[in-house]
Formats: C-alpha cells, sequence, structure tokens
C-alpha cells in the first residue's frame, strides 16, 4: 500500500515570524503536511532552530533564516536562498507582527506608529512583493496573511488603537492584493484570529492579569474559551493546500464566536 501524500507535498513556504505561537504551530503542520519549510525569525534564533530540530526529527525540511521582515534587502536575501536551497517558492504566510503598544491616543509616540505599522503592514508587502514575481512566472501560489479580529471591530482593549488600526490594513491590502494576483493563479486571503493563548498575548501579564484575561474572553466567546495555536494553524493549512482552490480575497475569522463587538457596521 502506497503511503498517504501530504496536503502540501512538494510545496515550499515561507513562513514569517515563526520561531513562537502561531508561527511556530504553523511551521510544524506544514512540514507535517509535506511542504519544505523556511522558519523566518527576527531575534529568537534558539527557538527558531528549536522549530527546524522538530521538523527534521520528524522526518521533514527546513532552515531557519534570520529576516526583519520590514528590511527589504533582508527579505529578498531570504527569498533568494529559499529558491537556491528548495527550488521555489509555493507559499507565503505572513504571520511576524508586534502586538499592542499599551498606549491611548494622546499618548502614542511616532516611533510607536512606525515600528507596528513597518512590522505589520510594510513588512506583509515587501514579503509580497519578494515572492510575487517567481509565482508568477510559476503561474501559482499561496499567499495567507495573519491579521487580527481587532481589525475588524472588536478592538475594545486599552491600548490597542495602533495594533487594531494595522490588522484593518492587513484585511483591505489582502484583497487588494488577491485582485491584482488573481489573474497569475496566485490566492491571498487572510485569517483573523481571536484571543490565542501565545506570549504576545500573555507573555507580559502576571498570574492573577492572566487569569482575569481569559475569563473575560470566555464570557465573550460562543465557545467559551481562548484559542490555541494550533486552531489557527489548521486553517492556515486549508488555505495553503489545493483544497481552498475556488477562495481568494477573504478574511477568515478564528476566534470562537466572538461577541463583544464595537460596531457592526462595515
Amino acid at each position: 500500500m502506497s503511503q498517504k501524500k501530504g496536503r502540501l507535498e512538494n510545496r515550499v513556504a515561507i513562513v514569517t515570524g515563526a520561531s513562537r505561537g502561531i508561527g511556530r504551530a504553523i511551521a510544524i503542520i506544514f512540514a507535517r503536511e509535506g511542504a519544505r519549510v523556511v522558519v523566518n525569525y527576527r531575534r529568537q534564533e534558539g527557538k527558531a532552530e528549536e522549530v527546524v530540530k522538530i521538523i527534521k526529527k520528524a522526518g521533514g525540511r527546513a532552515f531557519a533564516f534570520k529576516a526583519d521582515v520590514s528590511n527589504r534587502t533582508a527579505v529578498y536575501k531570504m527569498v533568494e536562498s529559499t529558491i537556491k536551497e528548495f527550488g521555489g517558492v509555493d507559499i507565503l504566510l505572513n504571520n511576524a507582527g508586534l502586538g499592542a503598544s499599551d498606549a491611548s491616543l494622546l499618548e502614542l509616540k511616532d516611533e510607536d506608529f512606525d515600528a507596528m505599522f513597518n512590522t505589520n503592514v510594510k513588512g506583509i508587502l515587501i514579503c509580497t512583493q519578494a515572492v510575487a514575481s517567481h509565482m508568477i512566472k510559476n503561474r501559482y501560489g499561496k499567499v495567507v496573511n495573519i491579521s487580527s479580529v481587532a481589525g475588524l471591530g472588536t478592538s475594545a482593549l486599552p491600548g490597542n488603537l495602533l495594533y487594531a488600526g494595522t490588522k484593518g490594513a492587513v484585511n483591505v491590502i489582502s484583497k487588494r492584493i488577491a485582485l491584482e494576483l488573481g489573474p497569475h493563479g496566485i490566492y491571498v486571503n487572510a485569517i483573523a484570529p481571536g484571543l490565542i493563548r501565545t506570549d504576545m498575548a500573555f507573555g507580559r501579564l502576571s498570574p492573577s492579569e492572566r487569569k482575569r484575561k481569559i475569563k473575560s474572553f470566555n464570557e465573550n466567546t460562543m465557545l467559551n474559551r481562548v484559542g490555541e495555536p494550533e486552531d489557527v494553524a489548521n486553517v492556515a493549512l486549508f488555505l495553503a493546500s489545493d483544497e481552498s482552490n475556488f477562495i481568494t480575497a477573504q478574511v477568515i475569522s478564528v476566534d470562537g464566536g466572538r461577541m463583544n463587538f464595537i460596531t457592526h457596521s462595515s
């Protein structure tokens, strides 16, 4: 009996911000389904190498690459290295991002805006530009952008202004890039997670603050729980696979049924 092929067999994927959290889960599940994976990181080299080790131990192929996604030179070098090592790029998973700045409107500084915009928005544009010509040449590509339900109007948390704004931009540019690249056989979608159990969401909280946050989100989520990185990774896998070949320009919420929207107006 022949061994069942993975859903991403023979595909090559770049996963940005893959050293921890959602990116880590996505890199591992992509490799498990047959993809050769580039584990991008900016600072967490040790954690990125741990992800590579996990993938290789399971029989997969991967390597880690340090690149700030807002640095065009570094990103293009990453793509060049990917093509040299693995022969191409089929999937781009734009996960790298910065979280809430904890500042209100009147407290925000230019450096706060610049840092978050450069990573959360400019980074997606640069990474997509870097792979687009290769994907156009092959008339195939899957681009998946990690956004947030904050960009859909759930940004009621204090200090969430810039984060929500940049994620709203991600939702719009995902649709616009899909429009431009669709005729070339390239699919572009976004995933909007709710609260996911990651370092970004909980890393700076005390045990009591963590408990209060989980309780609040449980009460405002239909499934009465926070999400796990694998909940997002499973949707990313679907969008990166051929099972989603008539889906593009969509923003898919993975939030357990969030109910605390500021407004539902569009």
